[in-house]
């Protein structure tokens, strides 16, 4: 017997729709959405039909020039001197930069980072006790990352705080 799941809006005789590979965290548990993207298949990348190979693909990979430097990927156009204030915090896992770029995020091996644009607001926490402080990247669409930093001592919560803040007046604007 035969059973067809949801609706088909499809005439008799036509060709059967393609199923959309499943992504996620049901199924790559390394999955984390905001800062990992799904394993790519092979049904991202459609391979034109009547190629030719080309002279350039005939040619080893080493024997290609590459076309941009390192040092031309750090610079951009509108990138000057950075003169603004800088946030920096760290501890032996974790890792946030905040600056006239946005802000960067790192735990261990993973890494995200937001354009000013992309943020809605950024919220710190002092534990009561204890040495781990919190910041918390909250984004338009409802989602947030926070990220602990430990300290070496209490007294760096109300210095990273002033240097957050300092940051955030220069280059982070309400939209509300």
């Amino acid at each position: 017997m035969e059973q067809r799941i949801g609706a088909s809006s499809k005439p008799s005789g036509a060709e059967p729709l393609k199923a959309e590979p499943v992504t996620g965290a049901g199924f790559d548990p390394a999955f984390i959405p905001g800062i990992t993207t799904p394993a790519p298949t092979k049904s991202d990348e459609p391979e034109p039909e009547d190629a030719e190979p080309s002279a350039e693909s005939a040619e080893p990979a080493d024997a290609k020039a590459p076309e941009e430097t390192p040092e031309a990927d750090e610079t951009t156009e509108d990138d000057g001197p950075d003169d603004g204030p800088v946030f920096e915090a760290a501890d032996r896992r974790a890792r946030i930069v905040a600056d006239r770029k946005g802000v960067r995020l790192r735990l261990d091996e993973e890494s995200c980072e937001f354009r000013w644009d992309e943020i809605a607001a950024v919220e710190t926490e002092s534990p009561r006790f204890g040495k781990r402080y919190t910041i918390t990247v909250h984004t338009p669409d409802r989602r947030w990352y926070p990220i602990e930093i430990e300290a070496a001592a209490r007294a760096r919560f109300t210095e990273w705080d002033e240097q957050l803040d300092a940051v955030l007046d220069a280059y982070f604007e309400d939209a509300g």
